[in-house]
């Protein structure tokens, strides 16, 4: 293995994932929702403040909220471009730091707080010692998918993908959905928006439980694999809470393989889409006599338009228009999008990969793009997931030309709670995979840099792939 530096670890942790969105629709009163804590009012009257408001998922209800009329402020560890479109956009003023001082001082304010975000915050502190209501995201959403019909779409993998491929089916057929989505969308669309259409499409998470909480009519699901080794110990344990959503859900639709369709207690709409024909950037593909053409790569992109568009067959669109508004889909936000030339004129593309499964689809979705070399940037997402699965991420990522491996990002976790555990354990499972082919070991961001700049050169695709902030390493190269 080519290995460069050493040293300790590095990564930033945020609450939740980055995101950005603009000014959805205008304020829209919606008659009156229960609170988490039983008691009635318009959405007008409902003072709420958002801990770790700067989330891919909680910016994303704090604008639903903002829209039904509520007030809403909040508050994240750090600034960034994603909070400075919530102030532009009107939907909050948010507090850097966490402090008790940020809840505001009046009577009834509902506390809402990500997964992130620990018992100890000393905004929820503060929320308790004054007896407000302290109220999980996962509440909200339940409460926000209560008021519309809903379109959830759940798999260890693709959700991003494939609900806003949804969203723009539905918009295409003329249905005004909205959505809550953990990513823009592309196209100038946010991550969130409260429409005046009957559907709301939302994201459904495993990885806290929450897609517990929802009220669905139609549930997608895409795939089911172990991926959040702190909150499950087996694949039984994930399945159960898969058949429970499904259970709930009035209508489902599966991915057509026989480990899915047995977590359904009733006869799901099963979809597939079988040899597409990949082209350079896109593909096409037969879907109930109909030709689906695509501008986003990879087969794995075709089976999540194939899922897309079956929850849009079944909420009624017309699917000849469903289907144009799908080809004018060029892909969310850090789901393979082009960064731009990086190092030697390097084509450098950015993407939210952090399980082997999405590694190697994304890879393979590469291969179909012009490039001499293909380069993979990695960053480990958690040290729980990385202890589990570093052999297996490194196995996927051996499918690069050229592998570069920095320091986990740790989000919620805490090295010391995981000795032993490091980014090394996935270079080196690479460089044994890998077959002769170069591999970096690249513990922190500074170090990765001049090293990169050295490594990058023309007529190589760079991926730069993981669910932490590996996309800033990404912006840099760019801008260098």
């Amino acid at each position: 293995m080519s290995a460069r530096g050493g040293g300790a670890e590095s990564g930033r942790a945020e609450s939740g994932h980055a995101e950005s969105g603009r000014a959805e629709s205008g304020h829209a009163e919606s008659g009156r929702a229960e609170s988490g804590q039983g008691q009635a009012q318009p959405w007008s009257a409902r003072r709420m403040h958002f801990v770790g408001v700067g989330g891919a998922g909680m910016s994303g209800y704090a604008r639903a909220a903002h829209a039904l009329g509520a007030r809403v402020s909040g508050s994240d560890r750090a600034d960034s471009p994603y909070l400075e479109r919530l102030r532009a956009d009107g939907v909050l003023t948010a507090s850097i730091g966490h402090a008790a001082t940020n809840v505001p001082a009046e009577d009834g304010v509902e506390v809402i707080y990500s997964s992130a975000v620990a018992a100890d915050n000393p905004e929820r502190a503060a929320a308790r010692e004054r007896g407000l209501p302290e109220r999980p995201r996962a509440e909200l959403l339940g409460e926000l998918s209560a008021l519309k019909r809903t379109i959830a779409v759940a798999g260890t993998h693709g959700k991003t993908t494939t609900a806003a491929m949804l969203v723009y089916a539905l918009r295409g057929a003329g249905m005004n959905p909205g959505w809550l989505i953990g990513g823009e969308l592309g196209g100038g669309l946010p991550n969130a928006r409260w429409e005046a259409g009957d559907w709301l499409v939302v994201e459904a998470d495993e990885s806290d439980r929450s897609m517990l909480s929802l009220t669905v009519e139609i549930a997608v699901v895409s795939n089911v694999e172990l991926d959040h080794h702190a909150t499950y110990g087996s694949l039984a344990e994930l399945h159960e809470v898969f058949r429970e959503f499904l259970a709930a859900a009035a209508k489902a639709v599966v991915w057509n393989r026989p480990e899915l369709l047995a977590l359904c207690a009733r006869a799901p709409v099963a979809y597939d889409a079988p040899n597409p024909q990949l082209t350079a950037g896109g593909s096409r593909f037969r879907w109930h006599e109909h030709e689906v053409r695509l501008a986003v790569p990879g087969a794995h992109n075709a089976l999540n338009a194939s899922g897309a568009l079956e929850a849009a067959r079944l909420a009624g669109a017309d699917m000849q228009r469903a289907i144009a508004g799908l080809a004018d889909f060029h892909g969310a936000e850090r789901r393979f999008q082009r960064l731009g030339p990086g190092p030697g004129e390097a084509e450098l593309y950015e993407d939210y990969a952090h399980h082997p499964t999405e590694i190697e689809a994304t890879l393979k979705a590469a291969r179909t793009l012009h490039h001499k070399r293909l380069v993979a940037i990695f960053q480990p997402h958690l040290y729980s997931r990385t202890a589990q699965l570093a052999r297996e991420l490194g196995e996927a990522l051996a499918l690069a030309d050229v592998v570069a491996v920095t320091g986990i990002y740790p989000a919620r976790e805490r090295g010391e709670d995981h000795p032993g555990v490091s980014g090394l354990l996935v270079a080196e499972a690479a460089a044994d995979a890998g077959h002769g082919r170069p591999v970096y070991w690249l513990p922190d961001f500074a170090q990765a840099l001049p090293v990169l700049r050295g490594v990058l050169r023309g007529g190589d695709l760079c991926l730069v792939m993981g669910a932490g902030d590996i996309n800033l390493l990404g912006r840099e190269l760019v801008l260098g």
